[in-house]
């Protein structure tokens, strides 16, 4: 699945900071600005994971669950 968000990243001392303002809590670190980059990227994968997991809880077992992709 192909999903884009908006990272801003800005430089403090000696690191790079980013997060996600669609994606509330999504905050990334590193020493470079693409290390920074791919640590928010994964912690958008992981809130994304776990908001999946936590939403298909609540789903009736005899309900259809297909993928939807947006582009």
């Amino acid at each position: 699945m192909h999903n884009e968000f908006t990272a801003v990243i800005e430089k403090e001392g000696k690191w790079f900071t980013a997060y996600c303002p669609e994606i509330p809590g999504a905050n990334g670190q590193g020493r470079t600005k693409q290390k920074a980059k791919k640590s928010l990227s994964a912690a958008i994968d992981l809130i994304l994971e776990d908001r999946r997991a936590d939403d298909l809880r609540g789903v009736p077992s005899g309900a259809i669950k297909e993928v939807v992709c947006v582009e």
